[in-house]
């Protein structure tokens, strides 16, 4: 799987972790898409944005962004049409937001979690799996209406 990560100053050191722990996994392939140097004054629209558009684009299956919080990282990554980005804090949501709703955005707040949870979480968003169930394609569908109702008033 060809997995996105982003993260500004406030997630810098923890998405370094992350690659290290994706690249030693089996089956993923990392883009970084920075911050690639830690930088106190950078902002996370400049790097969560390009993430969320290479998500939207298909250019990768899996985004994960973060921030400080991962309240900034999931509001830009849902800016994005076709990006369902989720600010994820315990495992079950990790992975039933995939399984339901196809979320393909995992947001991370590194100064709120720590570094062996935040890879439990990145662990189970990824292992997951779109159940594709009628009740969850209708409820998708639903959402999807309303992305391009918005979308097209521009």
């Amino acid at each position: 799987m060809k997995v996105g990560i982003a993260a500004d100053h406030g997630g810098f050191y923890q998405k370094e972790k992350l690659i290290t722990m994706l690249n030693a996994m089996e089956g993923f392939s990392v883009v970084d898409f920075g911050a690639e140097t830690y930088d106190s004054l950078d902002d996370y629209p400049d790097f969560v944005t390009p993430l969320a558009q290479a998500v939207a684009k298909g250019d990768i299956e899996r985004g994960i962004a973060i921030c400080g919080s991962g309240v900034g990282a999931s509001i830009v990554a849902n800016k994005v049409p076709g990006v369902r980005a989720a600010l994820i804090c315990e495992t079950y949501s990790a992975h039933q937001g995939v399984e339901h709703d196809d979320m393909n955005v995992l947001c991370v707040g590194s100064r709120v979690l720590g570094d062996v949870y935040i890879q439990e979480l990145v662990q189970a968003f990824l292992k997951a799996k779109y159940t594709g169930e009628e009740r969850h394609e209708r409820r998708l569908g639903k959402v999807k209406a309303l992305e391009q109702q918005n979308f097209s008033k521009g």
